[in-house]
């Protein structure tokens, strides 16, 4: 199975442009406090360009249900990332009340940390660095056999991404620092050359 890719962190229409460009199957909209935060507004700037195959992912830390609801609920978004300390009671609520495909966060720093949301309400992991958004890999040994379908983050760029998914196979791969110019300014040369990469594993 082809990995998929999400290009996360777009903030300006030139983004959305060059995403529609390269084609990958997921965007991100962080709306947790970040450089590269937007609001529900230019989010749905952004959504209303956004070519119709690729799907808008919504990137939340410690969000009201109801916040995240009400973007769904507005076509802003069709999937939903928890990144904050969201349990398995807050992720049941929201599937109560969508059909929108969830994905949860985990930090891996030690064998098993992956394992141990395995049986998660979630549809995917996202495995990520500790704290997310840093730009810098963790250890890939680390995530071991996980049968749930995963999103691998953390440190992927053009120069990695071929190599990330020949030895993980992940069901789906994200950037966002590793197709900067500068933090939190995409570049359209380095969305275009990681797509193109990603295709070559």
């Amino acid at each position: 199975m082809h990995t998929k890719i999400k290009i996360c962190g777009l903030t300006r229409l030139c983004d959305i442009e060059a995403v529609n460009a390269a084609k990958p199957d997921y965007v991100g909209f962080v709306f947790a406090q970040s450089r590269r935060r937007v609001t529900a507004e230019q989010a749905r700037q952004l959504r209303a360009a956004l070519h119709t195959d690729i799907i808008p992912v919504g990137v939340f830390v410690n969000e009201t249900a109801e916040n995240i609801l009400s973007l769904v609920r507005g076509g802003v978004i069709n999937c939903i990332q928890l990144h904050g300390t969201e349990d398995e009671n807050f992720i049941r609520e929201i599937k109560c009340e969508t059909s929108a495909p969830i994905i949860k966060a985990v930090p891996i720093q030690k064998h098993g940390d992956a394992q141990a949301h395995e049986n998660s309400l979630a549809d995917y992991l996202l495995l990520d660095h500790k704290g997310g958004g840093t730009g810098n890999t963790f250890d890939w040994s680390l995530i071991g056999t996980l049968q749930k379908p995963f999103f691998l983050a953390g440190g992927l760029n053009p120069q990695n991404i071929a190599a990330a998914i020949q030895t993980l196979n992940p069901f789906a791969a994200d950037v966002s620092t590793g197709v900067e110019t500068s933090p939190g300014i995409k570049n359209a040369e380095k969305i275009k050359i990681f797509m193109e990469n990603s295709k070559r594993s």
